[in-house]
């Protein structure tokens, strides 16, 4: 059965649930947890698709509203499914899972077969201040671009984006931002990343990135703040990120030499 994305709630396949043994040791929730899960992966349920509320598939499975509450949170637990308000409970792909190198978040989702979006929040030219100064390596007070925006996965709030770059990429338009990512559009001037200093760090999230990621107010996020420098050795950029750790992982691979 392949799951609408248009928006229309999709009904579960009751002969999802044949097999699922009440007088089991296995606990339901887990057992339909389980369930759902295969039938994301083996992408029976698309990501996008929106699922029945849990009233209507407890009174179809004969089941209490506790046990399914509970085996959707499972769910979105792992990141693949999440809670949207105004929306329902949706599939997602797995939690997106980023090596630590140079790249931009854009390339990766686009490499993974996601489907990034951006909404752009701030687009502004404006004096450094002392941090931004130091990152970038000029002086306080010289106009710079900063940047803000929400990128999205599939539709799935992912982080909160906010980017400062030197006067050469002051004309960077909000259209072309927008629509691309950062790196990408850096790469399209000839500017090769190739180096960079970063931090990763976790927090708990603002009022306001609670409300744009969809997640409860001051619950955590994970941070990575980054300085990018060219093959001059020249800093083109620094950001401070946050992302929904529920749908996001850093992997970082050790060698001992």
């Amino acid at each position: 059965m392949a799951a609408a994305i248009d928006g229309t709630p999709t009904a579960l396949p009751e002969d999802l649930f044949l097999d699922v043994d009440r007088s089991s040791a296995i606990p339901l929730y887990f057992q339909i947890a389980t369930r759902i899960e295969q039938a994301i992966v083996d992408g029976r349920l698309a990501p996008g698709a929106r699922l029945e509320n849990e009233v209507t598939l407890g009174q179809r499975l004969n089941m209490s509203r506790p046990t399914i509450r509970r085996a959707m949170q499972e769910l979105v637990n792992k990141g693949l499914l999440v809670r949207r308000r105004g929306i329902g409970t949706q599939v997602v792909h797995g939690p997106v899972t980023r090596k630590v190198e140079l790249t931009s978040l854009y390339d990766d989702l686009d490499r993974g077969g996601q489907h990034p979006a951006t909404n752009l929040l701030a687009h502004e030219i404006v004096p450094a201040d002392d941090v931004v100064a130091d990152r970038l390596s000029i002086s306080a007070g010289e106009p710079v671009l900063h940047v803000r925006r929400l990128r999205l996965s599939d539709g799935v709030p992912l982080a909160v984006m906010e980017n400062y770059l030197p006067e050469d990429y002051t004309d960077l338009t909000a259209d072309a931002l927008a629509s691309r990512g950062l790196y990408q559009l850096l790469r399209g001037r000839g500017t090769q990343i190739r180096v960079a200093q970063q931090r990763i760090g976790a927090r708990a999230a603002t009022a306001e990135e609670s409300r744009l990621l969809e997640i409860k107010r001051s619950g955590p996020v994970l941070t990575m703040d980054r300085t990018a420098y060219d093959t001059f050795g020249k800093a083109v950029e620094y950001g401070h990120h946050c992302y929904r750790p529920d749908n996001y992982a850093f992997e970082i691979t050790l060698v001992n030499n």
